[in-house]
């Protein structure tokens, strides 16, 4: 039962929706409920810039996770890529950052919600408020365990609710806003903005975590970017548009003072006759408890990724029958309940936000090194646009804010970084040896050889899985292909005339353009893979084409004076966005006709089932080693 449990995967049951709707909720909840009044306190209307700054400097993190999300759609998302870029000590850092950034940002959350049922009852004591919060925790732990497409559903319906509510409020407000509330723009100065912006860089810090499930989630190349880049744009204007409605709309001195911000607006707007601070908070707790939820969703996704690669004990990496970690569930709700309990809220602002930047700045550095390694199975299906330059201002604009935030919080970088460091020296550094990306770095630069182009082979393997490569669509392809039988000498224009015709029909193509391809490849004697056997294969124009065709000449089809006439010969021809599969495809058609026997009983089968046969069979043979 436990080796079972161990080798099972994970589910591919989140389609675009859930993805913009844990990359919305994930956001949408203390940036936008409770550091406004916060923000506003120590900068003014100014909040706004703040909020666009913050915004700005997340657009770089989020191309370069896109890429790389694309590339390695697996479990654990960040910490993948670190570690595959940088190596396991690069990777134990960002692992636990990641692990622990979401984790706080989830458990500020959970606070959050605590915060809104002291409004709504204000006779709630603080040890009150936090049990409310492990209430909350306890809830989430058992719908992730249960299964992610529960998850999926519940933040779909926290998230509708939410936007809904929020609209709303943006609509009414605006008729109410007192222009004069924006006169004294920025009272504390302009460095005051930029401190600000990383108080409230957690607000966005949530985005790029769908990345942690990349693994299940439904075509992954196209569904992680697109819900990731319609989260922020929505999101940002949302902030942006919300924020300004409750400046607008309140006191001042009320705001400076409030840890409800949103409820306070809503109180003071007419349109809501008098119950706007109710309905807001009721928000403000669906949101939360989407954040909390999308959260928990994907920080389990960290420590799951670092027990397969044995940086962490392995029970981290155990799948249930549900097809959820439900070990790392249970130890990451735990550390989360323990965050609720004995730190305070500005604590775990300040480090969620901080832990944040840094991990962007790690995912820039990862995008960097995968594009200058230049391995061959790098292959994103979506490309971070005007590289390298965008990934430059990321680095430099992330960083000025570290630097901006103080003494402190680049102490509590310093201190998670020794903590990763030594975890992977006296834990891990025994136990495995990985080949990264930045060896392939160094060995282009120093032109030593100090790679077995380990890493390209796994991503090989990656692509297989992202692209459906499996081996049970060939099989099915083999079985329903074209198979043409030859009884009589063609001459080679003939012949090219016969497979463009019958390519055409099947792939919808122009036949000239494939007749003049198979001439011009007939010339070519690399499609002679073995004597008597070759291979025609070529990337033509469109989308989701691919075919393959099994040819068998008795007599023999010549296709050159200095080459031994052909007897099988197999053509496989694909658009570009099925290259992966057309490459594995070849491959398997090279290993099956390099078969000691293959041409003789290709020869000497009696029709054209025996012919696909003989493929099939020896493709079962091949599996069976």
């Amino acid at each position: 039962m436990g080796e079972r449990e161990e080798t099972r995967g994970l589910r591919r049951e989140l389609g675009l929706l859930s993805i913009f709707c844990i990359a919305s909720g994930a956001m949408i909840s203390s940036g936008l409920f409770i550091l406004p009044g916060l923000a506003f306190a120590k900068t003014g209307p100014a909040i706004l810039i703040s909020y666009g700054i913050a915004s700005l400097l997340v657009l770089p993190a989020l191309l370069s996770k896109a890429e790389l999300a694309t590339a390695m759609p697996k479990a654990g998302g960040t910490y993948f890529f670190i570690d595959r870029s940088m190596g396991p000590m690069m990777g134990t850092i960002g692992g636990f950052a990641a692990w622990f950034s979401l984790a706080f940002k989830s458990a500020f959350a959970l606070v959050g919600i605590g915060v809104f049922a002291i409004f709504l009852n204000p006779g709630f004591t603080e040890l009150q408020m936090k049990l409310v919060a492990v209430f909350f925790c306890l809830i989430f732990t058992i719908i992730n365990i249960r299964g992610v497409k529960h998850t999926g559903k519940t933040q779909i319906a926290l998230v509708v609710g939410l936007l809904s509510l929020l609209v709303f409020y943006i609509i009414a407000g605006f008729f109410f806003i007192q222009p004069f509330h924006f006169n004294d723009f920025a009272p504390y100065g302009f460095s005051s903005i930029f401190s600000t912006a990383g108080l409230i860089f957690v607000s966005f810090g949530g985005l790029t975590k769908v990345c942690s499930v990349a693994e299940e989630c439904k075509k992954p190349g196209r569904n992680i970017p697109l819900g990731m880049f319609l989260a922020w744009g929505l999101i940002s204007l949302l902030y942006l548009f919300v924020i300004f409605v409750t400046i607008g709309v309140i006191n001042p001195s009320q705001l400076t003072t409030s840890l409800t911000p949103i409820s306070l607006g809503a109180d003071s707007i007419p349109f809501f006759w008098g119950i706007g601070g109710a309905v807001m908070t009721i928000a403000a707790i669906l949101a939360f408890i989407s954040t909390a939820n999308a959260g928990l969703l994907a920080a389990s996704r960290d420590p799951m990724a670092m027990g397969k690669d044995q940086l962490i004990p392995h029970s981290f990496a155990k799948i249930s029958k549900r097809g959820t970690p439900t070990f790392s569930i249970l130890f990451t709700s735990g550390f989360m309940i323990c965050v609720i309990l004995f730190l305070d809220l500005e604590s775990l602002v300040k480090t969620a936000s901080l832990l944040k930047i840094l991990l962007f700045l790690f995912v820039i550095f990862s995008l960097i090194i995968m594009r200058e390694s230049k391995i061959r199975h790098y292959r994103p299906k979506f490309r971070s646009p005007f590289y390298p330059w965008v990934q430059l201002v990321g680095i430099f604009g992330l960083v000025f804010l570290i630097f901006e935030m103080g003494l402190i919080p680049m102490l509590i970088v310093g201190v998670f970084i020794l903590f990763g460091f030594c975890w992977y020296w006296f834990y891990a550094r025994d136990k495995i040896w990985r080949e990264y990306s930045l060896l392939h770095v160094f060995e282009r630069v120093t032109g030593e050889k100090s790679t077995c182009y380990m890493v390209d082979e796994e991503l090989r393997e990656i692509l297989i899985e992202r692209d459906g490569i499996t081996e049970r669509r060939f099989e099915q392809l083999i079985k329903k292909c074209e198979v043409v039988d030859v009884y009589k000498y063609k001459r080679p224009d003939k012949f090219a005339w016969l497979i463009a015709n019958k390519l055409a029909d099947r792939l919808d193509t122009d036949k000239d353009e494939l007749h003049t391809l198979l001439k011009e490849r007939e010339k070519d004697s690399n499609i002679i893979v073995h004597p008597g056997i070759a291979i025609f294969s070529h990337i033509i124009k469109g989308r989701d084409k691919f075919e393959i065709i099994l040819v068998r000449s008795k007599k023999g089809i010549i296709i050159s004076d200095d080459a031994n006439p052909i007897h099988a010969f197999f053509v496989i021809v694909a658009s570009p966005d099925q290259q992966s599969f057309y490459l594995h495809s070849l491959m398997w058609i090279v290993q099956i006709a390099e078969e000691t026997d293959f041409e003789e009983k290709w020869i000497n089968a009696k029709d054209i089932d025996e012919l696909r046969n003989i493929i099939l069979s020896s493709w079962k043979k091949r599996k069976a080693f």
